[in-house]
């Protein structure tokens, strides 16, 4: 059976049970109303919050309190200015050049083998 028509025959047997119900409370006289599905699935609209003038004065007022202590550690004078680039010195940089200069000398004769 398919899961559509599974759906479909509980549908038919909910409504079947609700009008049973519904018959019974009138019988009964307490005819009570059951609520629809429609009005079930009404959402309900949440009532919008605001702030109140005196609220918006201190989260201001906190705010400015947190932007001033952070001012203030910032304006702490640095101990010394560094670019973030590291310097090489002459003797190294010679002997980088003279490793590199191998090692394009050892690969031009590899390549003069293969060719």
């Amino acid at each position: 059976m398919d899961t559509k028509q599974i759906l479909a025959d509980l549908k038919t047997e909910l409504n079947r049970l609700n009008q049973a119900i519904a018959t019974l409370e009138t019988l009964d006289g307490a005819a009570t109303t059951t609520p629809t599905p429609a009005a079930k699935a009404a959402p309900v609209k949440a009532k919008k919050r605001r702030l109140t003038p005196a609220g918006r004065k201190r989260i201001s007022e906190a705010a400015k309190a947190r932007w001033a202590a952070r001012r203030k550690q910032v304006a702490k004078p640095a101990s010394k200015k560094t670019t973030g680039r590291r310097t090489v010195s002459a003797a190294s940089r010679k002997k980088m050049a003279e490793a590199q200069r191998k090692r394009w000398a050892a690969r031009k004769k590899a390549a003069a083998k293969t060719a």
